[in-house]
């Protein structure tokens, strides 16, 4: 899984390269669901191209996908590809972007089919009980709109491919927000009391339409094939992959920085009523994330020192229990009192064992890496690169190194600590 928001969208490196997902909407495949957390392809193209051989055999492996930009940019480049994604919405948009190759004729065909349909019927249905968070986003019109869509395409479900019901799915699911009247960006918080000018449902399906069905005869003309493999699971235990079977790793784990990726896609599971509670996230999204936000933590508060002394943070204990303690006792001078000791102790925990898979998965001599910053909860520092270095070396890796990028944390006037962060590469090899 991808952090939010990956350097500014003018930063500049590795050549001319914008590394923000925001280049990526203007390009094929990558433009269907935006990805606020992820990174540029063009950024990921030149890493890869810089590191790995083209050949038969080379696989370049991204542990937390988000929604694909490794594994498209992989098919682009002829590469074979593994991804890992565990949060169950974010994986099924990854899933439909990756599974790209499919009959054109057929998909707008069936997706005008759909529009027409939904334009001549939808003022004949009534709406259907949502939870508040929908009614709050749309007004009635709208939302009968989408869910008229939404009715429409699941007719289809045993009729047509797996691939062309999850790309009429996708269509739906991009314009969500776009039709939405409420204060948001695509993939990240709600906002349901900061309006906004909201549009049209069926217009904007239409133009996701014809977008999507250009880009895929755009990467058929190119004779590009389908070489990704995405899988939906924590990478903490990545048993679809063999010993030594990876030859370069480009990722972005999430970031120790209390970002909630279950609450980020709130909207869409409620509209598809797949979830109809806050804690739905906990039992449906939370269960197999990296525990990177203290929503995420509450239920394993007692075991924070147990995580602490699990041998395979040795490398960082004491650095680890100093900092959790100091947090620990931090927490009681602020107003939410949030468990950002449990959440680090949980984190690296998680991280480690990620990085145990890792080192089983990479060839020796292998190389990978990471996008990564670091964080400071209640103006507590932590370390984050350099730790995540130390536990991988500790594990078998020869030895890691971090190449800054840039500052982070200096333009928010507003910001309650004044710490200052970083965000960069982390190169680990061996």
């Amino acid at each position: 899984m991808k952090q939010l928001s990956i350097f500014n969208d003018n930063e500049k490196n590795r050549g001319n390269g914008d590394t923000t997902f925001v280049s990526n909407m203007s390009l094929p495949i990558h433009r269907w669901y935006r990805f606020s957390a992820g990174y540029s392809s063009k950024w990921a193209e030149e890493v890869i191209e810089e590191n790995v051989s083209k050949n038969q055999a080379t696989k370049v492996l991204d542990p937390f996908a988000g929604s694909g930009t490794t594994l498209i940019t992989c098919d682009s480049l002829g590469i074979q590809s593994i991804g890992y994604e565990a949060q169950p919405f974010i994986y099924r948009m990854a899933k439909t972007k990756t599974s790209w190759d499919v009959d054109t004729n057929k998909l707008f065909e069936y997706a005008n089919d759909i529009l027409k349909t939904a334009e001549e019927t939808y003022k004949e249905d009534r709406l259907d009980e949502y939870p508040d968070i929908v009614f709050k986003s749309y007004t009635s019109e709208n939302l009968l709109k989408l869910q008229c869509l939404f009715k429409l395409t699941k007719k289809y479900e045993n009729k047509l491919s797996d691939n062309i019901i999850n790309v009429l799915f996708l269509i739906i699911t991009s314009i969500l927000r776009k039709a939405s009247g409420v204060g948001t960006a695509q993939w990240q918080y709600i906002l349901p009391n900061k309006k906004t000018k909201s549009k049209d449902p069926f217009e904007e399906y239409r133009k996701k339409l014809l977008e999507i069905v250009t880009d895929i005869r755009l990467f058929q003309k190119r004779g590009l094939k389908e070489k990704s493999n995405l899988i939906y699971g924590s990478s903490i235990d990545m048993k679809e992959v063999s010993d030594n079977e990876i030859d370069f790793v480009i990722t972005s784990p999430p970031y120790a920085n209390n970002y909630d990726y279950a609450d980020a896609t709130r909207l869409e599971m409620s509209f598809y009523h797949e979830i109809s509670s806050w804690g739905d996230l906990q039992s449906k999204v939370r269960k197999n994330l990296i525990h990177s936000s203290t929503q995420s933590v509450s239920h394993i508060k007692n075991e924070t020192y147990n995580l602490i002394e699990d041998s395979i943070l040795n490398s960082i204990k004491y650095d680890i229990r100093e900092k959790c303690k100091k947090l620990e006792k931090e927490r009681l001078n602020h107003g939410g009192k949030k468990n950002y000791y449990v959440m680090i102790a949980a984190y690296f925990n998680d991280m480690a064992h990620v990085l145990k898979e890792l080192r089983r998965v990479v060839k020796p001599g292998g190389k990978m890496c990471w996008v990564v910053g670091d964080s400071a909860p209640y103006g507590v520092y932590i370390p984050v690169d350099e730790w995540l270095g130390k536990i991988a070396v500790s594990l078998g890796f020869k030895s890691f190194s971090f190449e800054k990028v840039r500052d982070r944390n200096i333009k928010w006037k507003n910001r309650t600590h004044s710490v200052l962060l970083k965000e960069g590469y982390l190169w680990i090899e061996g």
